[in-house]
């Protein structure tokens, strides 16, 4: 535990029907009596009435205990549930801050302290912090997943036949004594590592996390006046991209973050490609060929024939209540009669869950796949001939794992993780 108590408002933006105040630390109890009075017995909620130093009442609210090491941070924790005032909650903090050994808790400090205290590991910290962010389902599911547990108990499962091979390969190295005693089956421990590097591999393979926070990126693209910014206003919802009879309108990329099923896209409207003189169109050309380039889904609505060839993409002949039966293979949609609408959002959702990551698997973000991509470079270009040099290869490995979940970490990494958390958790 640390030395010092830690406080914070924990509840949304003030005022609200309730807010809660957090105390985490050693001078926890002893500040809540100091406020309330003798407290009652752990995970039982009591009204109080709170009182400031001078005496007057700050509020009635209910109180609640837990004692270490059960608690969220590991440490004792008390939480008081008042009315959310702004000006009974500023009181309260005032008080909080006048006694000695107590102040406000910086962002994510205290899922910190749980960290520290070993009530979580760096990977669930981080689906918290994706939970706290979560704007859909998908989203939402996802992060449940990492926050309770499911990539650590992997991890720790991989980290005991880690471990288990070590101590094979080092007692083999150190043991002195008879030399049956000692043997060591090299080509069997090469073959258990290998078999941990290709299921590190299959984890490797698996679609990214950070497609879950950024959203697949759909984008439309076509010659111009194909009917791309009509579409994608219908898609939105509103009128985010201008629309006129007169070609070129769009010059620039406009993008809107959706909710498609519960699953998180970024869509984005482009200029019309074609040869141009005007160089401002030019410039928005040229920006749509970089869109076009960093698509995950393609929508295009420009003769087939001349369809970019990306692995997702999907034909859309768009103002098909104007211009005919639609091309084979294309999606007929149009607009103003709402044709072809629902069968593009479901063909688009169909592509977007093959693209997403699975959200009853775990799935690895940037810092993760760097550490266990090492794990699986080093295990994987080490001789398996050489019984020296795999004990290093395998305690080397076990290192890179140790990163992955936080049992080494440095203070930039848990720095950048923990700002993105609020005060109160």
């Amino acid at each position: 535990m640390t030395s010092d108590t830690i406080y914070a408002l924990s509840s949304g933006a003030l005022p609200a029907a309730i807010a809660i105040v957090r105390l985490s630390g050693l001078r926890a109890e002893a500040a809540a009596e100091r406020l309330a009075g003798p407290l009652p017995e752990p995970r039982q909620a009591s009204l109080r009435r709170l009182r400031a130093a001078d005496g007057s009442v700050i509020d009635e609210a209910l109180l609640l205990r837990f004692a270490a090491p059960t608690t969220a941070t590991g440490e004792p924790l008390i939480e008081f549930h008042l009315h959310g005032g702004r000006a009974v909650v500023a009181r309260l903090l005032a008080e909080l801050s006048a006694m000695d050994g107590l102040r406000e808790a910086s962002p994510g400090e205290f899922t910190r302290r749980a960290l520290i205290n070993g009530r979580l590991d760096l990977t669930q910290a981080e689906g918290l912090a994706d939970l706290l962010g979560a704007e859909t389902e998908w989203q939402r599911r996802a992060a449940m997943e990492s926050a309770g547990g499911n990539l650590r108990r992997l991890v720790e499962e991989w980290r005991k036949q880690l471990v288990q091979l070590s101590a094979e390969a080092e007692a083999a190295i150190d043991y002195v004594g008879d030399e049956d005693e000692t043997a060591i089956d090299l080509a069997g421990l090469w073959e258990r590592s290998a078999e941990l590097v290709r299921l590190w591999r299959g984890c490797l393979a698996q679609p990214p996390a950070e497609l879950l926070e950024q959203g697949v990126r759909i984008v439309l693209a076509g010659p111009p006046n194909s009917g791309k910014s009509s579409l994608f206003n219908a898609l939105v919802g509103s009128e985010r991209a201008i629309v006129t009879p007169i070609a070129g309108t769009t010059r620039d990329l406009i993008k809107a973050r959706l909710d498609l099923d519960g699953m998180p896209v970024t869509l984005v409207d482009t200029a019309g490609l074609h040869d141009s003189s005007d160089e401002v169109e030019r410039i928005g050309i040229s920006r749509a060929e970089q869109a076009l380039a960093e698509a995950d889904i393609l929508l295009w609505l420009g003769d087939p024939d001349d369809a970019p060839n990306l692995a997702s993409r999907l034909l859309v002949h768009a103002r098909a209540d104007q211009r005919g039966p639609a091309p084979a293979g294309s999606i007929a949609t149009s607009v103003l009669a709402k044709g072809g609408l629902d069968e593009l959002r479901s063909r688009l959702g169909q592509q977007v869950r093959n693209l997403l990551p699975p959200v009853d698997r775990a799935s690895l973000n940037r810092r993760q796949r760097q550490a266990l991509g090492e794990a699986a470079d080093i295990l994987s270009l080490t001789p398996g001939d050489d019984l020296l040099l795999m004990a290093e290869a395998l305690r080397q490995a076990l290192a890179s794992l140790d990163r992955l979940t936080g049992r080494q970490s440095t203070e930039e990494v848990l720095d950048a993780l923990f700002g993105r958390f609020c005060l109160g958790k």
